[in-house]
C-alpha cells in the first residue's frame, strides 16, 4: 500500500531532517508580556521566538501541509477574538442537553488521526494556543446567566494531551467546580494517568475516552494513546469516583471490523464495570463534505479517507448498510452490560 510505503520511507529519514517539537514558536506582539506566555516560553528555552501581528498572518498563509508540519509541528501564541463559544455542531452529540456548546481555547491537535476533521477545517497543521482563557470564561458565565451550559471544551484538540505544557485541562475543572449549572466534557485519546491521580471528583465535570481497536489506533490513530492505556486511564477515573464516558466514535470501516471491534469490546469489558461509566456514546464516522474534500487533498493515500462516503445533505457517512450494521453491532454489545438509556446514538438521535 502506498501509505505505508511512504511510511516506512519518511522514517528512514535521517532525524535531523525535521525540526524538534515546537521549534518555533510564534507570538502575537499583544500578547508577548501576558503571564501565560511567558510560562510556555520558559518551557521551550531552545525554540526560536518570532514576534507576529496576528496569528492568521502564520495559521493562514496559502500552500501549508497540514500532514508535513504535524510531522514537526509549531507553536502559535495568540488571543482569541469574536466567537469564544459556540453552539454545538449536527454531527456531534448533545448526550440530552438542551444547551450544549463548545469552545476551542486551541486549534490543532499535537496527535495526528488521518481521519480527524481538522485536517479540513483548518489550512495549517500548526498548534494555535489562546491564552486569554479569562475572555472564554468571562462568556461561558454569561451564558449561564441566561440557563445551564453542557460546554465540550476539548473539542478542536485534546486538552489533556498537552496538559503537562499548557495546564489548561486542570482550570477548566476549577472553573466548572465554581458554577453549579455547567457541566463540561474532556475527550481525549490521551494516556493522562498522571492527570487523573492528581483530580478530585466533581459533578460537573465529565471525562470523556474515545475507544478504538488497536488495529485502528495503529493505522489511522498516529502518536495516540493505544487501547490498553486508555483502558488503564478508564480503570484509573472509576475508581477515583470521576464522571466517566466512554465513546466508540467515530468507528472506523475496514474489512474484518467486526472482529477486531469484538476483540476491543472484550478487552474493555474484562477490566470495567460499563455499569459504572456514566454513558456511553456510539457513532461512525462523519464528517462535512467541505471538509472532506480538503482532507482527500491532504491525505490522498489514506484508506479511511479516501473511502467512498455517502453525502448526505452536506455530510459524508458510511453506505447506509455499513453505517447500520456497525451502529447496531455495537448497540448490541453494549447492551448486554447497560440499559439502553446509557447509551446515545448519533445517527438515531440527530435524524
Amino acid at each position: 500500500m502506498i501509505r505505508e510505503k511512504e511510511k516506512r520511507d519518511l522514517n528512514n529519514l535521517k532525524a535531523d531532517y525535521y525540526n524538534s517539537f515546537f521549534s518555533h514558536i510564534y507570538v502575537e506582539k499583544s500578547v508577548a508580556d501576558m503571564p501565560d506566555t511567558v510560562r510556555i516560553l520558559n518551557k521551550f528555552p531552545q525554540s526560536h521566538t518570532i514576534y507576529i501581528d496576528h496569528y492568521k498572518d502564520v495559521f493562514c498563509r496559502s500552500r501549508q501541509s497540514s500532514v508535513l508540519q504535524h510531522r514537526t509541528q509549531n507553536l502559535i501564541i495568540a488571543k482569541k477574538e469574536n466567537n469564544l463559544v459556540y453552539a454545538g455542531a449536527p454531527v456531534c452529540q448533545s448526550f440530552g442537553n438542551e444547551h450544549f456548546y463548545y469552545t476551542s481555547c486551541m486549534m490543532n491537535c499535537v496527535f495526528d488521526c488521518e481521519y480527524c476533521y481538522l485536517k479540513g477545517m483548518y489550512p495549517s497543521g500548526n498548534v494555535v494556543l489562546f491564552v486569554n482563557l479569562d475572555d472564554i470564561f468571562d462568556e461561558v458565565y454569561k451564558l449561564l446567566q441566561k440557563h445551564p451550559v453542557y460546554l465540550c471544551v476539548s473539542y478542536d484538540t485534546d486538552l489533556l494531551a498537552v496538559e503537562n505544557i499548557f495546564g489548561y485541562t486542570k482550570r477548566w475543572v476549577d472553573f466548572a467546580e465554581r458554577h453549579t449549572d455547567l457541566k463540561i466534557e474532556i475527550r481525549t485519546k490521551s494516556s493522562c494517568e498522571k492527570f487523573l491521580k492528581e483530580i478530585a471528583p466533581s459533578d460537573n465535570v465529565i471525562f470523556a475516552f474515545t475507544m478504538s481497536p488497536d488495529e485502528i489506533i495503529s493505522k489511522f490513530e498516529h502518536k495516540t494513546a493505544p487501547l490498553d492505556s486508555r483502558i488503564s486511564c478508564i480503570e484509573l477515573a472509576l475508581d477515583k469516583g470521576l464522571k466517566t464516558r466512554i465513546a466508540f466514535d467515530p468507528m472506523i470501516y475496514c474489512k474484518n471490523w467486526k472482529s477486531v471491534y469484538t476483540d476491543m469490546f472484550d478487552k474493555i469489558t474484562g477490566r470495567i464495570d460499563l455499569n459504572k461509566l456514566l454513558d456511553i456514546s456510539v457513532g461512525t464516522f462523519r464528517i462535512s463534505a467541505e471538509y472532506m474534500k480538503n482532507m482527500r487533498k491532504e491525505e490522498p493515500y489514506s484508506a479511511a479517507v479516501q473511502f467512498p462516503y455517502k453525502n448526505d445533505n452536506g455530510y459524508y457517512h458510511y453506505p447506509d448498510e455499513i453505517m447500520r450494521d456497525m451502529e447496531d453491532y455495537m448497540v448490541s454489545l453494549v447492551s448486554r452490560y447497560v440499559e439502553k438509556e446509557k447509551i446515545f446514538l448519533w445517527e438515531r438521535q440527530e435524524k
